[in-house]
């Protein structure tokens, strides 16, 4: 999992069958990760503003139920404080 920050959201009228329904957030990681911003399944409820936790991969696909939806990233939690982390 990667910790991130939800940065914006994605209005998509038209999207993969398996992905209709399903609110789309844009997440950019934290904490020294060199990776780009990304579009992400919210699993949880989150906002603008938020820090979560991002499961990638088959993971994400899992997380939300959808084993063979066109999933990379899902947000599985939201962080209310991290040891060491200054959120």
């Amino acid at each position: 999992m990667i910790i991130c920050k939800v940065v914006g959201n994605v209005v998509s009228t038209r999207k993969h069958e398996q992905l209709v329904g399903s609110k789309l957030l844009i997440v950019e990681p934290l904490y020294g990760s060199d990776d780009k911003p990304m579009v992400a399944v919210d699993n949880v409820g989150a906002g603008v503003g938020e820090t979560v936790l991002v499961a990638v991969g088959g993971a994400a696909r899992v997380a939300v139920g959808k084993k063979e939806a066109p999933i990379d990233a899902a947000i599985v939690g939201i962080v209310d404080n991290a040891d060491s982390l200054r959120l």
